[in-house]
């Protein structure tokens, strides 16, 4: 095989591992719940498409499977075991952040792991503070896979961080479970069947990126109080000047 050939074949294993039908399709049902549990507990596991591959595990669920990845899973044990498998890798994640502390992050970069991601994670926490960082951070891709073992560096008790990880992680992973299963039949109405591969990815991505525009808001909401506040302690330091 030569070296254009290598890289295609390369390009397209890549490009299989990225994609959350292919993924469901290679993996199954366990292989879903391992790449779960690495992206909430694994500094590795930032790069899979956590969102889109839960809402493909539950467009896989619903009735129209077959037609979208060939095969079946069950929905009960997607709603009960993936919350699981999710709270499960987080408090991984915290309890390796609590035990290394910064050791664990001081490490070149490399393609699988960046201090700028760190970096990202620490400003989340502080601007939002311990409950709502993990929270939203669960909705924002790299940073919900950073959040965890951030959440131990800094010291956030193992309770408060288990009972805000409990929480989101069966909102999180249940909600877009269900929402890719109750969309499917919807997606499969403006897809034809010929066109999945082709058309389903891009509806995905859009779908999850509406389901982020709480966060966002939240996050533009956040900063205008912040600057707010700046402006009102100047205002008052010239009172006082």
């Amino acid at each position: 095989m030569d070296t254009a050939e290598t890289s295609r074949a390369l390009a397209e294993s890549l490009g299989s591992l990225l994609n959350p039908k292919d993924l469901i399709q290679s993996v199954g049902l366990f292989g879903f719940w391992a790449i779960v549990f690495a992206e909430t507990g694994l500094l590795i596991g930032f790069f899979f498409p956590g969102d889109s591959l839960i809402f493909m595990a539950g467009v896989a669920a619903s009735p129209v499977a077959s037609q979208f990845v060939g095969t079946r899973l069950s929905l009960p044990a997607l709603l009960i075991v993936t919350p699981i498998v999710a709270i499960a890798g987080s408090q991984l994640g915290h309890f390796l952040g609590a035990r290394f502390g910064r050791k664990m992050f001081q490490r070149p970069d490399s393609r699988l792991f960046k201090q700028e991601y760190v970096d990202k994670a620490e400003q989340f926490f502080n601007r939002f503070g311990a409950a709502k960082a993990i929270v939203l951070s669960r909705f924002t891709p790299i940073v919900r896979t950073f959040m965890n073992p951030i959440a131990g560096v800094l010291e956030v008790p193992a309770r408060t961080f288990f009972v805000w990880n409990v929480v989101v992680s069966i909102v999180w992973a249940d909600g877009v479970l269900l929402i890719g299963y109750a969309l499917a039949k919807q997606i499969l109405r403006l897809i034809p069947a010929d066109k999945i591969d082709t058309y389903l990815l891009p509806v995905i991505v859009v779908i999850v990126l509406i389901s982020m525009i709480p966060i966002f808001v939240e996050m533009v909401r956040s900063r205008r109080e912040k600057r707010r506040d700046a402006e009102r302690e100047q205002v008052q330091q010239r009172v006082r000047g």
